[in-house]
């Protein structure tokens, strides 16, 4: 069957699409919901008493769990899983492919004489050793050294997928450096909370741990199957690399909030009841703003489950997609012309006594404790913008940020005006005297701080990191990250700057200064010198990268050179002091994510020059021969000189047709050249720099010039779903 075929029988495969409704196991959500989870209900089933609460000691105090117990927790967790019908375990981990990985082995071990047992003990519990070679390692390992370990992560709890039990685990190489995503980012938890526990004890002493929290907005698009496997671009690389803009995109705006359509809705009620069995508690769907771009979000959690959870949903939401004849795209921005796709990160800090660190309080003593944490976030984000810049920093997303629909690539901070105008009038202080009115105040056990209400000002949809009432929103993020890479580095960098401010106000402590006047004199001092990172304006606007220039700020703007800051001493010596990355671990992650921009941009590039070559010019070129047949033909009735007259607008396709072939055939074959001498290139980074200047450029040229011959090509030959198909087919 011919290609132009292919895409008619896919069009007809879709319109004959119909909803697929499955019923979830009960109406309410309470009744189903972690059923699939080895949670506190399911332990206290399934395990001793002393199994039990070693899980506990584990999970709330980082006690390691004795190789006996271990024994019992494993018994106990075979015997649930056994009842739910699992026949098989795995350690599930998230190495640095940005996907999950796992390795299936049963519960079945035969024991001679044609008998077999069940047996899962503590030691297939605890650790594993996957081959480590194959997955990428920053030159930490060498191919030949393929020894990995994963090991159990207690605090995120064992679940079933399928007939598997799931077990979350750490991956590190055999020396001892992670290989993952979660490793950092548990000490980089352990960071922050032995940070903010000690900040903590200058207010309520009651305080004896600090929960890091995260809800994150995972946004997507839904396209049905059969125009994906007709789009071979979109296939290999996630995102559309030709094809020219709807006449109707985004523009009326009728698609964000909208009736959600019967399939799209279908797909979510049973990638939802599927996610809730597994303890995800997803709570919010809507439409997006581009069409067919749909969001889900769930309730806050401890952050380490949160990431777990994300990372899960991600994989629920591919594999429930195939079956409705969907797939989902999690590219940051897989068409032009609409908006792409984030995953924002809602973040906060909780108390073991239920305080949210990040809200606002009624009384002045309790919004001193919510402006030490405000401000020393502000001062950390301001202290470390290239760092935070690079943890969102992909191939993907370099589509994405600054693309008048996301948060642009220079990092700044939202507060509000109520907020703002607080922390000028806490800088005026500072730079004259005080009253005898602000004095009297302070005695007064903080007077003079006021109350601070929730959601005060609007949002900032054009802020990268903004502040939203009892949290902050990092908008950066790309939607098909782990979110363990970005809270990796803002939990340390706000963990080194809450250590820098308590080794402050202990020592102005000990010069005799009251404890609160300390507080309030360091954080003075902090508002003064973090006020350029403070925005509330457009960050979509020209003005703002001009105002951000004058205020010193970065504005990195390709993934190469953003993640240059890896590789600096300042960087290395943060991660270090903070025991979250070694300085060997950074460099390995700094190879990793060169190489993975280089691959991305190189798989684009072949897939660009397949399509031109073989897809788009022949169609072109067959084209362009019936119009010369046509032209010839009108010669042969009207003759030369009438059809002079009566050609020519077909004359004029025919020569345009011909500038658009002759310039794909031309671009293509440059970014052939392009590719071969940055291939040629060994060292990594220079390497990427080539991908990103001299190979990815070539990439919209072409696409150009393709979208040009869309729009001239009978629409009956033209091979590839165009865009108007790809959105608006439901």
């Amino acid at each position: 069957m011919s290609a132009p075929h292919l895409r008619a029988k896919a069009m007809s495969e879709v319109m004959s699409r119909r909803p697929r409704h499955s019923e979830p196991p009960s109406l309410k959500i309470s009744d189903f919901f972690g059923s699939s989870v080895f949670n506190e209900d399911a332990m206290r089933m399934f395990l001793t008493e002393d199994a039990y609460y070693a899980v506990r000691q584990a999970i709330h105090q980082g006690q390691r769990i004795e190789r006996k117990l271990a024994d019992q927790v494993a018994s106990g967790m075979k015997e649930w899983a056994s009842s739910k019908g699992a026949t098989h375990y795995t350690h599930w981990f998230q190495p640095l492919t940005g996907l999950s990985a796992e390795k299936h082995d049963a519960f079945f071990e035969p024991i001679g004489g044609g008998r077999s047992i069940e047996r899962f003990d503590g030691s297939m519990l605890v650790q594993q050793e996957p081959d480590a070679s194959s997955f990428p390692n920053g030159g930490i390992r060498n191919t030949f050294e393929a020894r990995g370990y994963t090991a159990w992560d207690p605090s995120s709890p064992a679940f079933i997928m399928g007939r598997t039990l799931c077990i979350p685990t750490i991956f590190i190489s055999y020396t001892g450096e992670a290989l993952d995503y979660k490793m950092p980012l548990l000490r980089a938890i352990h960071a922050i909370d032995k940070a903010a526990t000690t900040v903590c004890q200058y207010f309520d002493k009651d305080v004896n741990k600090v929960i890091a929290t995260l809800g994150w907005e995972q946004e997507y698009f839904l396209i049905d199957e059969a125009l994906y496997h007709a789009r071979p671009d979109i296939m290999m690389t996630g995102r559309a690399l030709f094809g020219h803009s709807p006449a109707k995109g985004q523009q009326l705006e009728d698609h964000y909030f909208g009736a959600i359509p019967e399939r799209a809705q279908a797909f979510m009620r049973d990638f939802e009841t599927e996610a809730l069995k597994l303890g995800i508690p997803v709570k919010t769907r809507h439409n997006e703003v581009a069409p067919n771009q749909f969001e889900c979000a769930p309730v806050f959690e401890e952050l380490n489950l949160a990431v777990d959870h994300n990372v899960l949903l991600m994989d629920v939401m591919e594999r429930t997609a195939r079956k409705h004849d969907f797939r989902v795209l999690l590219h940051e921005k897989p068409f032009a012309g609409v908006n792409g796709s984030g995953k924002h990160n809602n973040w906060s800090l909780a108390t073991s006594t239920g305080k949210n660190l990040l809200k606002p309080m009624k009384t002045p003593k309790e919004n001193l404790q919510f402006l030490t944490f405000f401000i020393n976030t502000i001062k950390a984000i301001h202290s470390h913008a290239d760092v935070l810049r690079a943890s969102i920093a992909s191939a993907n997303n370099d589509h994405r940020l600054g693309a008048n629909e996301a948060p642009p690539a220079i990092i700044s901070v939202f507060i509000g005006d109520h907020l703002g105008k607080l922390l000028d009038e806490l800088e005026r202080d500072i730079k004259g005297k005080m009253t005898a009115e602000a004095k009297t105040e302070l005695k007064l056990n903080i007077g003079r701080i006021p109350q601070i209400m929730l959601d005060n000002t609007d949002r900032n949809r054009t802020s990268p990191f903004a502040f939203t009432g009892n949290k902050f929103e990092f908008r950066a993020v790309g939607s098909s990250a782990n979110c363990a890479g970005p809270m990796t580095v803002l939990n340390t960098i706000v963990a080194k700057q809450l250590n820098d401010f308590a080794k402050e106000v202990d020592g102005m402590i000990k010069k005799g200064v009251k404890k609160d006047d300390a507080i309030l004199q360091v954080l003075r001092d902090l508002i003064v010198s973090s006020k350029s990172i403070r925005f509330e304006g457009n960050g979509y606007g020209d003005e703002w990268v001009k105002e951000a220039e004058k205020r010193g700020l970065s504005n990195i703007k390709d993934t190469p050179r953003a993640l240059d800051v890896w590789s600096r001493k300042e960087t290395m010596k943060l991660f270090g002091e903070m025991d979250v990355l070694s300085a060997v671990e950074l460099e390995a992650r700094h190879e990793i994510e060169l190489h993975s921009y280089m691959l991305k941009i190189q798989i684009e590039s072949r897939v660009c020059g397949d399509l031109a070559q073989n897809h788009i010019v022949p169609t072109a070129i067959t084209y362009q021969n019936r119009l010369i047949e046509n032209v010839r033909g009108l010669r042969d009735v009207l003759g030369v000189e009438k059809a002079k007259k009566a050609a020519a607008t077909q004359v004029k396709l025919i020569e345009e047709m011909s500038d658009h072939i002759g310039s794909i055939m031309t671009l293509t074959e440059d970014m052939i050249e392009a590719r071969k001498k940055a291939n040629g290139i060994e060292e990594s980074r220079a390497k990427a720099i080539a991908y990103c200047d001299t190979v990815k450029p070539y990439l919209d040229q072409i696409r150009n010039h393709s979208d040009k011959l869309e729009l001239l090509v009978d629409d009956e030959l033209w091979q590839l779903p165009k865009l108007r198909e790809v959105l608006f087919t439901r």
